[in-house]
């Protein structure tokens, strides 16, 4: 079947390269931004393992063809838009202005993260042009770092669409990945628009509730990872997103939540709960600085931390909204040098800082990080920080001390090594 797919999120490159990898012939139309130099041959602005060698191969297959996004671009019978929160103008400027040469009305599968009721709008203004055409909701819910093993088996898909021979269409599309059991729910697109947000919302409320409970657990002298267990072991509540630290960020999951507490304020429900959450978040972005604080009993002007994870996940070199950019800006503010490493988002880093970048230091290892450190401060999990060489560690450090944002690390193990450990809720 001939496809065409229009964004530069990392959804629609895995969504093209997959739609191409299953035997289709896709047409990708890059919308202007960080990825549009892809189109002429350059690499993806996203390191998503596995993606940017999928797309190499189907291009040279010539299943997959990379265009510069045109409005008024001849579309095929089936349209997917893949497009950034606030390209809402492009999606309209297409449903408005496109050209399609299929025998039949077109479909467009809207994965955006657009606010509620846009689907309808677009079907709305394409039917005035197609008027059996139909606008169905496919909302994004790829995990960054694993996005394509998401999408190649999925663990649900929602499916925005009343209309049969759509949803015929569309079940035909995702056979490939729809194999093992059928995790396809079908709803209306308000609804599927909806649970998108819904949700991000509460898997938000879950990390939250979790750090409000770790810092809880210190008050009392309880070792939160005890009460996790315990939790997770009730069938009632499970074990998925459970786990404190020192807050969740990215490009995505923020802006769902962001998304649906303003659905919310705007209606006469109010959206304390949620404004709650985030509040929560922004604070637990600063835990470890002040577990730093109080250690040095405030004394922390001219001292030394090294900094493990800048990304907001492990597998990508997002930093959007991460938890390591809130951490670095508390602590140069109060004066503090700041060593960091991150096996993907360095680059990031420094366009992120800009010229402003004093008190940072690059580190292309973790050992040199941590080189004269009063503290190692873990904020994103990669694997290759959970079992370094301690004994080297501990060797050039200045100030042994270990502030775990992830709960990695065995409490008892680190201080048989010499350490001093605090983590997230940890005793």
């Amino acid at each position: 079947m001939h496809l065409d797919v229009v964004g530069d999120t990392v959804c629609a490159f895995v969504t093209a390269s997959e739609m191409a990898r299953t035997g289709n012939q896709v047409t990708h139309h890059v919308t202007p931004g960080a990825a549009s130099a892809v189109v002429s041959g350059g690499t993806l602005p996203y390191a998503e393992p596995g993606l940017q060698e999928q797309i190499d191969c189907q291009r040279a297959e010539g299943r997959l063809t990379l265009r510069s996004f045109d409005p008024t671009s001849n579309m095929h019978g089936v349209i997917f838009f893949s497009l950034q929160p606030d390209q809402r103008d492009h999606a309209v400027q297409l449903v408005d202005r496109m050209t399609c040469d299929a025998d039949t009305a077109p479909l467009l599968v809207n994965q955006s993260a657009f606010a509620v009721g846009t689907c309808e709008m677009l079907q709305s203004r394409l039917r005035a042009r197609f008027p059996d055409a139909v606008v169905i909701a496919l909302p994004d819910v790829l995990q960054e770092g694993v996005a394509l093993a998401h999408f190649q088996r999925p663990g649900h898909i929602l499916l925005g669409c009343d209309s049969e021979p759509a949803e015929l269409v569309m079940r035909n599309l995702l056979r490939p990945f729809n194999r093992r059991r059928d995790v396809i729910q079908v709803m209306s697109s308000r609804e599927a628009e909806f649970s998108k947000l819904a949700i991000s919302g509460m898997l938000a409320t879950r990390l939250s509730f979790m750090n409000d409970m770790a810092g809880l657990a210190e008050q009392v002298n309880v070792d939160i990872e005890q009460v996790r267990r315990g939790l997770a072991a009730d069938p009632r509540i499970g074990d998925a997103y459970l786990y404190p630290g020192c807050g969740f960020g990215g490009p995505g999951f923020s802006r769902d939540v962001m998304s649906l507490a303003d659905t919310l304020k705007g209606s006469d429900l109010g959206a304390e709960l949620l404004e709650r959450v985030l509040e929560i978040n922004e604070r637990q972005k600063e835990v470890l600085f002040r577990k730093f604080w109080r250690h040095f009993q405030s004394d922390i002007a001219g001292r030394c931390v090294a900094l493990w994870g800048v990304s907001f996940k492990p597998g990508t070199n997002r930093i959007q909204n991460a938890p390591a950019l809130a951490l670095i800006e508390a602590l140069r503010a109060q004066d503090v040098r700041v060593q960091v490493h991150d096996p993907m988002a360095l680059d990031e880093l420094r366009a992120w800082l800009g010229d402003d970048s004093h008190n940072v230091a690059f580190c292309d290892t973790p050992e040199q990080a941590c080189s004269g450190a009063d503290a190692l401060m873990l904020v994103t999990e990669w694997k290759q920080y959970w079992s370094p060489d301690w004994e080297h560690i501990r060797q050039v450090m200045k100030t042994p001390l270990v502030l775990d944002g992830r709960n990695v690390y065995d409490p008892a193990f680190l201080r048989s090594k010499g350490f001093l450990y605090q983590g997230v809720g940890r005793i």
